[in-house]
């Protein structure tokens, strides 16, 4: 087991995710495609928050009260909880909400257990199509409508041959976009919109790279666990660590993210 770990922990860690996001399903397909208000969490965009999210999250953390109580726990709607056990549970209920209000399945739910070195395990849940990916702990692996298959990342291929992802055309400041569109340019084929569900789709072995910036740490942590179980990498743009958000590269395979890299910092 990662770290170490003893396999009756972990189990019970995979257990306490799978239970998370089962009830975060049934909280978010509660209201999807209805008329659902939203409140504007900014000013100067549209950040939208809705009674789904808060739904989603508090649902998950009243089991980790009931099961977890020692875990420390990361939410983007209700804040830090700190634990005692070392052990700290990161979850966004809804990874774009934007989507989720104009009924596309590309939204999902985010869930990770980290410890003092970054996330340990996590899941990209997709409620809708019924798609769960799972990674860390001896595990990567996605059940969902074509049954349970093992998660690889995609090998080795040029970037001219390469599929690249991002949520916004902008891509964070217009430096940041300007960096994106270095990569872009060499790329066979850009794609937009598609929140966490892109990182599913480089850990299935689909795509090759997700370029994002401004990211917060519950916005990747899932993400980070599932890609690396499969074989991909995570940075940020300088090739550091990417598990407390910002600016992230994600790829498929060390080669193509060597190359992206060199890209983004020319």
């Amino acid at each position: 087991m990662e770290g170490g770990m003893d396999k009756t922990l972990a189990d019970e860690l995979m257990s306490v995710a799978d239970a998370l996001a089962d009830a975060a399903r049934a909280a978010t397909l509660l209201h999807f495609r209805t008329e659902l208000s939203a409140e504007n969490k900014e000013t100067d965009r549209f950040d939208p928050v809705t009674v789904a999210d808060r739904l989603s999250e508090t649902r998950m953390r009243e089991i980790l009260a009931a099961r977890r109580p020692q875990d420390g726990i990361l939410g983007e709607e209700f804040g830090t909880t700190t634990g005692t056990s070392g052990l700290t549970w990161v979850l966004d209920p809804i990874d774009g909400t934007r989507s989720y209000l104009a009924g596309t399945p590309t939204w999902g739910v985010l869930i990770a257990v980290m410890d003092e070195t970054g996330p340990i395990y996590g899941l990209i849940d997709q409620p809708y199509i019924g798609e769960r990916f799972s990674g860390g702990l001896g595990r990567a692996e996605v059940v969902g409508p074509m049954g349970r298959r093992q998660l690889k990342t995609r090998a080795a291929r040029p970037l001219s041959q390469a599929i690249l992802f991002t949520t916004f055309p902008e891509v964070g400041t217009p430096e940041e976009g300007a960096a994106f569109n270095r990569v872009k340019a060499q790329a066979r084929m850009t794609r937009y919109g598609t929140d966490c569900y892109a990182y599913g789709l480089i850990a299935a072995g689909q795509i090759d790279l997700v370029i994002e910036a401004g990211l917060q740490a519950y916005d990747v942590q899932g993400p980070i666990a599932v890609i690396e179980a499969a074989g991909g990498v995570v940075t940020n743009w300088e090739g550091g660590r990417a598990h407390m958000g910002g600016r992230v590269l994600a790829a498929a395979n060390r080669a193509i993210h060597a190359e992206a890299l060199a890209l983004l910092n020319a």
